[in-house]
């Protein structure tokens, strides 16, 4: 029995979109996504979207047009600090959002909140106002907060207390992804450290110092406790071992962090995630858990390592990444040739620049720009080259490229503006894809 009885339905999964390529990628996955426009998120530096795309995105999600989507809610990001000159602009923002029924906005600041109310669109509140307990759950739920996103500092025992005391409000909180040394990112190291306001966490510009190797040396300046050592970089968060606890504490909605992150990170998190909970309210989770290596799957995409955070104890030197700021997976993106042309008959015209591909291949198809829409992954089948069928290409490097054609699942844009990558732990000298330019080369190790 689910001690949260206010909403018999499952649970919501809510992925992270930083640009439209993320919210296809977890179109068959997620119940709902968040994202940033260009102001006001706690993601300044992810790709976010122009304001003018908010009716696209609700249209996108209440109206999907691909059938193995599903409908999904849309929830705009608001929740920095707001200074006194930026009201009226976030009022802006808000009404847009309202305007282009946006399904909520989250908030943080209480200017964000009243306005909200004002304009008339539901609010979730952040979890930067750090939400701890019951009373301040309930001060919130009295100002109308439809949802209210717990501090990453709860435990699973204080999420069960503060989920049976609200009446109306439900309870949201983060089950993967990237975790912060300060309480809930609510944090001026890297202000202070630039020595700028416009390197704020609380304004999403974070440049994570607390990434970085730190020296920690004893009082008496003889002895060093920590030398060069990451004390302050978290793992990453990862509960999959424990969606049948998270469901039954009473969490209504299971957030995955990474507005920041890769299309294929969302939709393999969103997949895996969604494996499991339809597992448990199938009756399932115990085998699956043993049979489909989720696990295993998730160390795939980036992750800095796993921690179960706060959830079952308080968090210590054991759960940091002392050895590597940032991806310990093996698993990189290659990309292997653009698209020159795609005729309505599902073929696409390839320039093949770097290794082989042959029929059988997995391979992610998607747009290099982060401005258009193209994500998805298929099988390679049906290669043709000067005309004739084959089943596997010779290599192909920059200089001596080779001209195919293969069969591709969803339409795609030619003139190069999309690409084909492979997801691998296999030795390439390749382009890095970064979302913008692909320029430099590196070999994977």
């Amino acid at each position: 029995m689910l001690d949260n009885e206010k909403n018999p339905e499952k649970i919501e999964l809510l992925a992270p979109a930083k640009n439209f390529m993320a919210i296809k990628a977890s179109g068959p996955y997620a119940d709902a996504v968040y994202f940033g426009v260009d102001a006001f998120n706690m993601r300044m530096n992810a790709d976010n979207f122009p304001i003018e795309t908010l009716p696209k995105i609700a249209k996108m999600c209440h109206n999907p047009s691909n059938p193995s989507f599903r409908e999904r809610n849309a929830y705009l990001t608001t929740n920095v600090v707001i200074y006194e000159d930026e009201i009226a602009d976030l009022e802006k923002v808000i009404q847009a959002a309202k305007d282009a029924e946006i399904d909520a906005v989250i908030v943080h600041d209480i200017a964000a909140i009243q306005l909200a109310k004002r304009i008339g669109i539901p609010f979730h509140i952040s979890t930067q106002c750090n939400v701890s307990n019951s009373e301040s759950a309930k001060f919130y739920e009295s100002l109308g907060a439809e949802r209210i996103v717990l501090a990453r500092e709860c435990s699973l025992t204080q999420i069960k207390e503060i989920s049976k005391k609200m009446t109306d409000a439900q309870i949201e909180a983060f089950i993967h992804g990237a975790m912060c040394s300060s309480i809930s990112g609510r944090c001026y190291l890297s202000q202070t450290l630039s020595g700028s306001q416009n390197q704020s966490a609380n304004r999403g510009k974070c440049t994570q110092p607390c990434r970085r190797e730190w020296k920690l040396i004893a009082a008496d300046g003889h002895e060093f406790i920590y030398d060069g050592k990451r004390i302050f970089n978290s793992r990453d968060l990862c509960m999959i071992n424990y969606i049948p606890d998270l469901i039954e504490s009473g969490i209504i909605s299971f957030k995955i962090e990474g507005r920041m992150r890769h299309p294929h990170y969302v939709e393999t998190v969103s997949r895996v995630y969604r494996e499991a909970i339809d597992a448990y309210y199938n009756g399932v989770f115990k085998q699956k858990l043993q049979k489909e290596k989720w696990i295993t799957q998730l160390k795939r995409v980036y992750n800095r390592g796993f921690t179960t955070g706060f959830y079952f104890n308080q968090a210590t030197i054991k759960d940091s990444q002392l050895n590597s700021p940032a991806n310990v997976s093996h698993y990189r993106y290659i990309e292997m040739g653009k698209i020159l042309t795609y005729h309505p008959t599902g073929v696409a015209k390839i320039e093949l620049i770097n290794g082989t591909l042959k029929n059988g291949d997995k391979i992610i198809i998607m747009s290099t720009d982060g401005i258009h829409e193209t994500y998805f992954n298929q099988s390679v089948r049906d290669i043709r080259y000067n005309g004739e069928n084959i089943k596997f290409t010779r290599r192909a490097t920059e200089e001596k490229p080779i001209i195919i054609t293969i069969s591709v699942d969803q339409p795609t844009n030619g003139k190069k503006i999309d690409s084909i990558y492979k997801f691998t732990d296999e030795t390439y000298s390749a382009p890095r894809y970064d979302g913008k330019k692909r320029k430099s080369s590196y070999k994977l190790k």
